[in-house]
């Protein structure tokens, strides 16, 4: 699904954000729109991935960013989840599915206030897909499915998986119909310490890996921000979305500051940008 020769984008945009993958880490990304909406930074269209298309769906359904919080409030990662006897995946993501069917008042997307664009990876085929029209719901869930922890997504015939597996950072989906770009990457790659043990190596080598093909992404974009201050919460700490949401609500208004101070502006010149 190559959006790029698709009439449905033959528009130009002003400004498109990217929303990395990051599982609980994807509510900063809320936090992290919430402080470019005050900095009169505004998405005329969304490009998300796993948390980041999660995220992306509430905002473009037409919620602001800090009231997106309220639809997770005093839910569980057993809410949104189902235990099974691991055959293909440890959960499954049907929960996941009702939610999103409950609280999204548009069920395809061609009903979104904002155009969104979700990348997913279809496991049979072994290709990098972009969803931007049908049912909502399970191209969310598709694009969120980490493999072996959640069985794969089946839509019309085939599975799908995190989009992540082949791009962590989906600015190329956006890059050629927007005249600005904003990456958030809430995965930045970290060598945080670690046990010398068979099972901390393969989940380190297997997240290095994942987050490698960030890097091509970020140095498309106009505008990149990154929060570091996102270690240490675990994966099913759903409880500490609003805390999440602070620390890249923070680690933006820093970055923004920042760079207004140091620069007079948050974008790069025009003649770095890599196309």
């Amino acid at each position: 699904m190559d959006i790029s020769t698709n009439n449905w984008f033959v528009k130009k945009y002003s400004v498109g954000f990217a929303l990395s993958g990051g599982f609980i880490k994807g509510f900063a990304h809320l936090g992290v729109m919430q402080a470019l909406l005050e900095h009169d930074i505004k998405p005329d269209i969304l490009s998300g991935v796993s948390a980041g298309a999660l995220a992306g769906v509430f905002y473009a359904d037409g919620n602001e960013p800090h009231k997106v919080l309220d639809y997770f409030a005093g839910h569980k990662f057993q809410d949104l989840t189902k235990l099974v006897i691991p055959k293909v995946g440890l959960f499954e993501l049907g929960e996941l599915i009702d939610f999103l069917k409950s609280n999204l008042k548009a069920k395809r997307f061609e009903e979104l206030q904002l155009p969104l664009i979700v990348t997913a990876t279809d496991l049979d085929h072994g290709r990098m897909v972009h969803f931007h029209k049908g049912d909502i719901a399970e191209r969310i869930a598709a694009s969120c499915c980490m493999p072996v922890l959640f069985s794969p997504v089946k839509i019309e015939n085939t599975h799908y998986v995190d989009g992540g597996l082949f791009m962590n950072l989906p600015v190329s989906t956006i890059r050629r119909i927007c005249e600005k770009v904003v990456a958030i990457n809430v995965s930045p790659l970290m060598a945080d310490k670690y046990k010398m043990n068979i099972v901390s190596i393969a989940l380190r080598s297997y997240n290095f890996m994942f987050r490698a093909n960030t890097f091509p992404e970020r140095e498309k974009a106009d505008l990149l921000i990154e929060p570091y201050n996102l270690a240490g919460y675990s994966n099913t700490e759903l409880e500490k979305a609003e805390e999440i949401f602070m620390q890249g609500y923070k680690a933006a208004n820093d970055i923004l500051e920042g760079m207004i101070v140091d620069k007079g502006t948050v974008w790069k010149e025009i003649e770095n940008i890599v196309m």
